[in-house]
């Protein structure tokens, strides 16, 4: 997670923009987030979410696909409205928190699908283990905020993660082994004042 979805948003939404050079968009923690669901047994879908999130978002308006985006966040900020549940994903069964306590995404290429949207694939890090995906980035707003006065863009985005490629395929098939991901970031003109 990586601002792996304001890549490929900005790149996306930015490719009728005029803009000179490669601008650095910082994500803002308190509104970014990943929310992932998963079938629990064919009886629910069960929801957790991760947060507190640190990346940049390096856009190239001249050549969207030339921009970047990387993305950390601390394994352990994971909250699934379960105590005991929570804890349990913590351990070596799934994410492995102690020995490996960041997530972290960094792009490798932006495709740019339509005027607001876009694919960005990269390395995502999860539980020690380094592997692709591919976010499906639609680019929600971009302007000036409100209540900040400066420069701000959000985006949404989606993906689905295969919970056996990183280690954690503990109860599958019983427990899906694919894990529906929903992201949702804003992020800020890092140079804005």
């Amino acid at each position: 997670m990586k601002t792996m979805i304001l890549a490929a948003g900005l790149a996306a939404a930015f490719a009728t923009t005029a803009v000179a050079d490669t601008e650095t968009y910082t994500l803002d923690p308190s509104h970014s987030q990943i929310v992932f669901d998963y079938n629990h047994l064919g009886f629910s879908t069960t929801t957790g979410m991760f947060s507190g999130f640190e990346g940049t978002i390096e856009f190239d308006a001249e050549n969207p696909a030339d921009s970047s985006v990387e993305v950390d966040f601390p394994t352990d900020s994971l909250i699934t409205g379960w105590d005991g549940r929570t804890k349990h994903f913590l351990t070596d069964d799934f994410f492995g928190a102690e020995e490996n306590p960041e997530i972290s995404f960094k792009s490798t290429s932006i495709e740019v699908t339509g005027d607001d949207t876009g694919e960005i694939t990269g390395d995502l890090t999860i539980n020690g283990i380094t592997k692709p995906i591919t976010i499906d980035a639609t680019m929600t707003q971009m302007g000036e905020h409100p209540m900040e006065k400066k420069p701000w863009v959000g985006f949404d985005g989606t993906t689905t993660i295969v919970r056996s490629d990183f280690d954690m395929g503990q109860f599958a098939p019983y427990v899906s082994d694919e894990v529906q991901v929903r992201i949702s970031i804003e992020a800020m003109k890092a140079d804005a004042e």
